[in-house]
């Protein structure tokens, strides 16, 4: 069986100069691995919930009831999103709310270049930190890290490690911690009781 890949491309938005992904992913993923993904290639912790909106559709990770949305584990992409084009939301840390669009740019997209089944191709700036209050919080971080005459500018450095480069985007280093993810979330070969 040939695996189909999606190319991607995620934006955050309400951010302006945009902060943004293009990558690859099979379309056989489930929408709790895509969040990994996501995760991985945006720059975020993986410390807060998240939901995927896909028409008019919540999925999210432990839904309480069917109010609270459906069960991402259960769904794969591929089921859920087949045009090229076609668009849906992810929101990552409901305090925060951040809201990143994502697009279908490819279906079926090849390179014979690729040599693996996530990969994060291009991108532009730096995510912004965890915990800031969102899209505002983040830009009193910007103005305050800028002038070191601002009240926060010395407890936002030293927060911040004092290096936070709102322009840095380092799709080597990203690629290489999907492939850390796809090795240790990968299915193992088991044997049990001498059957293999």
């Amino acid at each position: 069986m040939n695996e189909r890949f999606y190319l991607l491309k995620i934006q955050l938005l309400d951010i302006e100069p945009s902060i943004w992904r293009r990558f690859v992913v099979p379309a056989s993923i489930t929408l709790d691995r895509l969040h990994d993904v996501i995760q991985i290639v945006m720059g975020w912790t993986d410390s807060h919930l998240h939901e995927f909106t896909i028409g008019n559709k919540r999925y999210t990770e432990y839904p309480e009831s069917k109010e609270d949305g459906l069960a991402c584990g259960r769904y794969r992409l591929g089921d859920l999103i087949k045009q090229k084009g076609r668009t849906f939301r992810y929101l990552y840390d409901f305090g925060d709310g951040w809201e990143h669009e994502l697009v279908l740019e490819e279906s079926r997209y090849f390179n014979p270049e690729l040599r693996t089944e996530l990969a994060c191709l291009d991108g532009q700036r730096a995510c912004p930190p965890e915990d800031l209050g969102g899209v505002p919080g983040y830009f009193e971080f910007l103005n305050a890290l800028k002038d070191p005459n601002h009240e926060e500018h010395e407890s936002y450095t030293e927060w911040s490690g004092g290096n936070f480069d709102s322009e840095r985007f380092d799709a080597e280093s990203i690629n290489w911690e999907l492939m850390k993810y796809l090795r240790w979330s990968r299915d193992r070969f088991q044997r049990w009781g001498g059957i293999e």
